[in-house]
């Protein structure tokens, strides 16, 4: 895993109550950005904010300002980003051309709030600044008497003023005074750094996969598409149902053939081994661990007369998440459209598939005191226990049977 790194400076309004934050890239711990292209910063800051540590996270219920590069703007990249929690920020290098100010138009319509970053006002800016909804002055750019020469020409368009770079008591007072609606800078505040762990990207790929997998909206044809997609994995399913674990009485060549063969909840759950298994650089027998609790618990829901008992078979798997990815539980999870029963379950160990879980590790600890489920005898748990065991050898050799 690596360390990810964003700097946060908060800005003011009138009240010194904080409107929002700006976020920045930042290299490491040294609050710098150091050398790296525009358009690599912006995307890092996205993917920091949206994907890494989460914008709730990161500003609570306050709007985040975004740098954008002209790149960004005029992209059919599609920026989705809730609109009522982002500003938008052109930065002061971008020509206002045709191609940015249609963009920029766009973006409006889209519900986003623009904001122009570092101006300085000069004619062929008039058309960015009837589009902008805040305009950040900045003050270290000005000479004597600029400030209010710049607020004067702009106080007759609708756009809010945001004084940035504030230095000193003094200037904060002046822009004050001059009517500025919100404020930025040293004087302030300066930016904080944020740092948080990234999942590897293989481990990202990893997830995304791992939460189509397990979304209850995916039909037997996008099931069919999104295997399709990964070769690999398809030819690991296909030698895998084919191979003698399963013992079929007919081949099966198509994914297509596999789902209708097997059904939709038999495929995920056989793909989702699968991805497991690719997991690069992680011990064989965490592997087995995971399958090993995925059956005890799915073998104890049925026991006890559980419905569901799949369900109880993606937590015991899950719970391997966490030493497979490398990362953190909690945010691995945040990636996946499971149930809040199935959360609660993997981080609190609450509700009946917590209780399950619980009774599976502490069988693994050999901690025979909190071994227990329902109303299941000691001798019955061990049952279960050893079952998932032979269960889980035999799934580990078909796997590598099926994956060479």
């Amino acid at each position: 895993m690596q360390n990810i790194y964003l700097g946060r400076q908060p800005i003011f309004d009138r009240d010194l109550e904080v409107y929002a934050y700006e976020l920045l890239f930042r290299a490491g711990e040294t609050n710098a950005a150091g050398e790296i292209d525009g358009d690599q910063a912006t995307s890092r800051v996205i993917a920091n904010t949206f994907i890494e540590l989460g914008l709730d996270e990161i500003v609570g219920p306050r709007r985040a300002f975004l740098n954008l590069t002209r790149d960004f703007l005029v992209s059919d990249w599609p920026l989705n980003f809730p609109r009522d929690r982002v500003v938008l920020e052109i930065l002061e290098d971008i020509e206002p051309d045709d191609e940015v100010l249609a963009a920029v138009g766009r973006l409006r319509q889209e519900g986003f709030l623009i904001a122009l970053d570092d101006f300085l006002f000069h004619e062929r800016l008039r058309p960015l600044v009837e589009l902008a909804d805040l305009i950040k002055i900045d003050l270290m750019a000005l000479e004597d008497g600029q400030l209010e020469e710049h607020v004067a020409a702009l106080r007759g368009y609708p756009a809010r003023l945001l004084a940035e770079k504030i230095e000193t008591r003094d200037e904060f007072e002046q822009c004050k005074a001059l009517g500025f609606d919100y404020f930025q800078g040293y004087f302030l505040s300066r930016p904080n750094i944020i740092q948080g762990r990234e999942i590897p990207p293989n481990g990202l790929a990893t997830v995304r996969l791992l939460a189509r997998l397990q979304d209850p909206e995916v039909g037997a044809a996008e099931l069919e598409t999104l295997i399709g997609q990964d070769v690999g994995l398809s030819y690991k399913l296909l030698r895998y149902i084919n191979s003698a674990f399963f013992a079929l009485p007919k081949t099966v060549e198509s994914i297509r053939q596999a789902v209708i063969y097997l059904g939709n909840q038999a495929i995920k759950t056989w793909a989702t081994l699968l991805v497991f298994a690719g997991v690069e650089d992680r011990p064989h027998e965490l592997m087995t661990t995971a399958m090993l609790r995925a059956r005890m618990c799915q073998l104890l829901a049925e026991r006890t007369g559980q419905p569901h008992a799949d369900t109880y078979f993606t937590v015991g798997l899950f719970s391997a998440l966490e030493a497979l990815l490398e990362a953190p539980l909690e945010s691995v999870l945040e990636a996946l459209p499971l149930s809040e029963d199935v959360r609660r379950a993997l981080l609190e160990r609450q509700g009946p598939y917590g209780a399950a879980l619980d009774c599976v590790l502490a069988y693994e600890r050999a901690e025979w005191a909190q071994v227990r489920c329902g109303k299941l005898p000691p001798a019955e748990i061990t049952e279960t226990y050893l079952e998932a065991a032979r269960w889980a050898d035999e799934v580990t050799r078909a796997l590598a049977v099926g994956g060479n």
